[in-house]
């Protein structure tokens, strides 16, 4: 079976694409070519700045023949439906064949589909992809009508088996394939003929190029390690630059340099954020004193010099870009430390939202809410209204918007450097946290309270202007928002009721709607972390929903208990309990909720779950009551023997009227007493 090597040759691909593309490239190959009968064995892609690689292994050297039959109309049918199906099929009345079906004669046509060599079907399907191939963006050069991402030059495409390699002959806007493909650039321009996968690879890597991407990004972290190690230093991890960065090269040159003293007192997230998104470098810090002292870069090339020049030029380069951070560093603390409050009064000229007004004014909503909740999360409430009213503040500073990415960070860096106290500090960094499912949660009081504040003014907000997710449409990230809420309450243990606190922050905001989006939030959540959907229905439908500790403490109480023997059991005794009397309640037209009276129990069952439930009942409610949801699982584990027992044994709908209504009046009793733990009509089981 011959194998498949195809090189598509241009100018520079941009980094961020080469992954896709590779991937695009694989799929579109392989999907066309089994769709033409070509099936192979395996298949792999790479990509460089400049070329996509995919090669093939096992291939079929043909298609196989196909027998393919098709079903016609009636014979006697008229003319023209006869004509059309003999148009489809490719063929003459004189290859039709009669057959007798039980909806009478039918015609039908056999013919074969002839094998395709695989040549001809890898230039057809290779063309094809390389004409519609999926650029987020392309161009067009010179006068053809091509679009690539950057000018093609040349197609490699090479079938290779035991006996030798041949070109698959292809024409795309005058370029031709072939077996011919370049090394560098610079260091081995020269003309490369190769004739197979590991040919290929073997000269490329001679010719000073690396195909694959991932072995080019773990040499470039060795290096920096290594480099860093050898001066006492240590790399800062970044997984996305190392991708981007591996995508810039073919041949990675790992340089280090040095920062001059003048920027050293910077913040360190000034100096990484800065040289990363200008000149793509890596930072390398000392980890005792935490400061980010030297740069790494990437070279695409070896020098006779050693990288000295390169060096030069981008420590040239990156020193006026610092210079810049440093001007705004340096005014933003003129700025904190003698009129901080400046600040935010710049913001009444920012809109928010042209519904909600200023960020000035959604500021003095978030520290009014923010001192209603500080009582709640423990923190002092002058302390968390300041921190409210500085977090935001350095929003108008130089430096965020020079880097948006740092703001809250600034915002502390400002607020200590104005005398502020730590906890408000704090606050100004973390009060935008947590932005995900698995970032860290704020703990310290005063930062609980400006978070939660923050979400919860966003959320009641765009509820009051009917401004919600639809679908997978999310423009204002509320369900972040609302798993943030969720997030601080959980983590933090905090007791809120929270449709109180969304009126209280907005009262045109409907709280039953958005108690309800933050139950379906919740749901995700929890389910994430092992927690049935209908368990948490179960706990949703019972009073006090609003609180959310208190409700997911319920529901994972209630999920473990149901795992348990005892649990599944007490379900089934509960279900056949309520199905009865629900029953019975609608025949009869009445309500049994006076519960029973073990005077007028005939049996030993009956008189022993009367005793089981005078004896548990009360130590139900106290752990109820105490929100001991565990305490008040494991005593419903007591009544789990006697309702088994007693539906055992017992006959409800006794002809004794009177023993009859006693016993569905018991029955009242296990379903109120079992249903104040959670609704378990609403658990699957």
């Amino acid at each position: 079976m011959p194998d498949l090597l195809i090189e598509l040759f241009s100018e520079e691909i941009p980094a961020r694409m080469q992954g896709r593309a590779a991937d695009d490239l694989k799929k579109l190959m392989t999907d066309g070519m089994v769709e033409a009968g070509l099936t192979y064995a395996s298949a792999a892609a790479f990509s460089t700045p400049r070329r996509l690689c995919l090669t093939v292994e096992g291939l079929l050297a043909e298609s196989p023949t196909v027998r393919e039959e098709r079903k016609g109309p009636k014979v006697g049918a008229p003319d023209k439906a006869i004509e059309g199906f003999l148009r489809g099929a490719g063929l003459t009345r004189d290859q039709l064949e009669e057959r007798d079906t039980p909806k009478g004669a039918v015609y039908f046509a056999s013919f074969e589909k002839q094998g395709r060599p695989a040549p001809e079907i890898i230039a057809e399907v290779l063309e094809q992809t390389i004409r519609t191939f999926p650029w987020p963006k392309s161009m067009r050069w010179g006068a053809g009508s091509l679009r690539w991402v950057r000018p093609l030059h040349s197609i490699l495409c090479v079938l290779s088996d035991e006996a030798g390699s041949e070109v698959v002959p292809l024409d795309v806007d005058g370029i031709t394939s072939g077996k011919v493909t370049y090394g560098h650039r610079f260091m081995a321009p020269k003309q490369i003929t190769v004739n197979g996968f590991e040919d290929y690879e073997a000269q490329l890597k001679r010719a000073f190029v690396v195909l694959n991407a991932g072995e080019r990004a773990d040499a470039i972290w060795e290096d920096a390690k290594n480099q860093a190690f050898a001066n006492g230093l240590e790399v800062v991890e970044d997984a996305g630059l190392l991708r981007e960065v591996a995508g810039l090269v073919e041949w990675p040159v790992v340089l280090m340099g040095e920062i001059a003293e003048d920027f050293l007192g910077l913040p360190p997230e000034v100096l990484q954020t800065s040289m990363k998104e200008h000149q793509k470098f890596f930072s390398v810090k000392n980890a005792k004193t935490g400061r980010i002292e030297r740069f790494i870069t990437v070279a695409n090339r070896e020098t006779v010099d050693n990288g000295a020049t390169i060096l030069a030029g981008n420590q040239k380069v990156l020193f006026a870009r610092l210079s810049d951070a440093k001007f705004f560093w340096e005014n933003d603390l003129r700025v904190a430390t003698s009129d901080m409050a400046s600040w935010t009064a710049a913001l009444s000229n920012v809109t928010f939202h042209n519904k909600l007004g200023t960020q000035a004014e959604r500021i003095e909503r978030i520290a009014a809410l923010a001192r209603e909740l500080a009582p709640v999360v423990g923190a002092d409430a002058d302390e968390a209204e300041r921190a409210a009213k500085l977090a935001k503040a350095d929003l108008s500073s130089e430096m965020v918007y020079e880097f948006p990415e740092l703001q809250g960070l600034m915002g502390r860096y400002y607020a200590e450097a104005a005398g502020e106290t730590a906890a408000v500090a704090v606050a100004a960094e973390e009060h935008y946290a947590p932005l995900g499912p698995s970032d860290a949660v704020p703990t310290a009081p005063v930062s609980v309270a400006v978070s939660l504040a923050d979400k919860i003014d966003t959320l009641t907000g765009f509820w009051a202007i009917d401004e919600k997710p639809t679908g997978s449409k999310d423009p204002f990230a509320l369900r972040r928002a609302a798993l943030g809420v969720i997030r601080l309450v959980l983590e933090n243990d905090l007791t809120i009721r929270s449709k109180p606190l969304f009126t209280k922050a907005d009262m045109r905001a409907d709280s039953d709607d958005l108690l309800s989006f933050f139950h379906d939030r919740l749901k995700v959540y929890l389910r994430d972390q092992g927690v049935r959907h209908d368990v948490i229905d179960a706990c949703i439908a019972m009073e006090g929903n609003d609180d959310l500790a208190l409700l997911v403490k319920r529901a994972v109480a209630l999920e473990a208990f149901l795992k348990t023997e005892d649990g599944t059991n007490l379900l089934q005794g509960f279900k056949r309990a309520n199905n009865i009397l629900s029953k019975e309640e609608d025949k009869d037209g009445v309500e049994y909720s006076y519960g029973g009276d073990v005077k007028f129990a005939e049996t030993d069952e009956e008189r022993a779950l009367f005793a089981a439930l005078t004896a548990e009942g009360p130590a139900i409610e106290t752990a109820l009551k105490a929100e001991d949801f565990a305490g008040a699982m494991s005593g419903m584990a007591g009544l789990r023997a006697p309702i088994d027992a007693f539906f055992e044994a017992v006959q409800v709908n006794s002809d004794n009227q009177t023993v009859r209504r006693n016993r569905l009046n018991l029955l009242s009793d296990i379903r109120k007493l079992v249903g104040s733990v959670a609704d378990l009509t609403r658990v699957e089981g």
